[in-house]
């Protein structure tokens, strides 16, 4: 099985480093300068389950493409999505597309270019994030990715994916519920960043705060779209979720507040605003706040950058 994934920062060198350690066949789709990085330092991975050093991994530029792939992995931001979309013309008839952005309306825009039978659903549970010469640094012990049909409970190529991914050191599971895990995923997401951008902490900052019944509005708000959408979501990870967003002294911060606090483009439409427009009908006070925050930073480093 040949893997094409987009792209070697902090989720697709993790786990493109991850199956190709594992002798799977694996290329990344890269940009010039990141190119430039893995041909001097390779592709290092640092991380509780184990470093890794990969001295030459394969990779490419796009006008370098030149033959299709049986699974394109996309784990771009939002906002680069469109020109990730542009960068690969690897897609045959037969290409399944595995995207594990955070959200849902990727899936919408993925199928609207390549066709709705070639796209998975899909999600990552890790903690990671670049050095300064671009290693790979995992900062937690989850190292999941799951994924699945959107509109079926199995298939022979998610059966075939997972089998590939089998003999990686991570932790790769077929859903049959891909859907509901993936919403179930940004609800939490969508409470985490809501709550630590708007409040500019982490969530033990706000705990200590007094502030935790912030993100559990949060909470209870995203829960509800979901539900409206025939997706409410099932006790274990709300309970997990709750515990997460109110842990006394947790460091956890959601990656938006660290993409807010150094100047950079953040997903407030993709994550906070999508989850706001599809809930319509839902009164969701608290996520309009957060949202309103986010947007009003937009709007200044959009005026700051003239």
């Amino acid at each position: 099985m040949k893997f094409l994934v987009v792209g070697a920062g902090a989720l697709g060198g993790y786990f493109g480093g991850r199956l190709l350690a594992a002798g799977q066949d694996v290329t990344f789709l890269v940009r010039a300068g990141r190119a430039a990085q893995l041909q001097q330092h390779g592709l290092r991975i640092s991380s509780p389950k184990g470093d890794l050093t990969l001295p030459s991994p394969p990779h490419l530029l796009a006008e370098q493409i030149s033959r299709h792939y049986d699974v394109i992995v996309v784990g771009c931001k939002a906002y680069d999505l469109d020109a990730t979309m542009e960068s690969f013309a690897a897609v045959g008839p037969d290409t399944a597309i595995l995207p594990v952005l955070n959200g849902m309306a990727h899936l919408e825009r993925l199928a609207a270019r390549f066709g709705k039978e070639r796209v998975l659903g899909g999600l990552c549970l890790i903690s990671a994030t670049l050095g300064e010469q671009g290693e790979v640094q995992h900062l937690n012990d989850a190292h999941a990715l799951v994924f699945g049909e959107l509109d079926a409970a199995s298939s022979a190529r998610v059966t075939a994916i997972e089998s590939a991914m089998a003999g990686a050191n991570f932790d790769a599971r077929a859903s049959d519920a891909i859907r509901q895990e993936m919403w179930e995923k940004w609800i939490f997401i969508t409470s985490l960043a809501g709550a630590t951008c708007l409040l500019r902490g982490s969530v033990g900052d706000i705990v200590a705060a007094g502030q935790a019944d912030i993100p559990l509005a949060l909470l209870n708000e995203c829960s509800a779209i979901a539900a409206s959408h025939g997706f409410p979501p099932r006790e274990q990870p709300t309970e997990r979720a709750r515990t997460m967003l109110t842990a006394a002294g947790s460091p956890i911060t959601a990656s938006m507040l660290k993409d807010l606090e150094r100047g950079g483009a953040i997903e407030a439409d993709h994550i906070v605003g999508d989850m706001l427009a599809r809930g319509q009908q839902q009164a969701a006070p608290t996520l309009q706040i957060a949202y309103a925050h986010l947007t009003t930073y937009e709007a200044r480093r959009k005026r700051e950058a003239k």
